[in-house]
């Protein structure tokens, strides 16, 4: 069965919105697990600091995710779900636990960075099809992740 879903957006419109915002939840999600998995393995002088810091960055995310799959939903497209799906549509890598702290730090900045670019690109979509909702939710993620990243660049000491 299929239900008419009438937003003021046509299907083209939805379908190109949703496509966007599947990667930007792919991003996320990858950016999810490897903040995750670098809390864990963080060690050093600064192990409490930096393991603090990185749990308030990827239980933030870990709200998102599902605020973002929702979005997906509600513009009728399926979201993706498991880990295969998800590494076919990221260009993040995932973590090493054997780098040092700093090294984390940096990879997680430039995958933030590498997040920014895909949701200012689901906002660009958004925007041109006239997507009010949509945009709101990529201006609230381009913030948490440019405070992501300016609070990792911060850390390791740089501008």
């Amino acid at each position: 069965m299929t239900a008419t879903i009438n937003t003021g957006l046509s299907k083209t419109e939805r379908t190109d919105v949703a496509r966007e915002l599947t990667k930007a939840l792919a991003d996320s999600y990858a950016v999810y697990l490897k903040t995750h998995g670098y809390h864990w393995n963080i060690r050093g002088p600064e192990f409490f600091a930096l393991h603090t810091l990185l749990e308030t960055q990827y239980r933030e995310i870990w709200e998102a995710l599902d605020t973002i799959a929702e979005r997906i939903r509600a513009l009728g497209e399926f979201a993706p779900q498991g880990y295969a799906t998800f590494a076919n549509l990221t260009a993040i890598k995932d973590g090493d636990p054997e780098k040092d702290a700093p090294a984390m730090l940096q990879e997680l900045m430039t995958d933030h960075q590498t997040l920014i670019a895909t949701l200012r690109a689901a906002l660009k979509s958004a925007d041109s099809d006239g997507d009010d909702v949509s945009v709101d939710l990529m201006t609230a993620r381009l913030a948490a992740h440019e405070k992501a990243a300016w609070m990792l660049r911060s850390t390791l000491g740089t501008r």
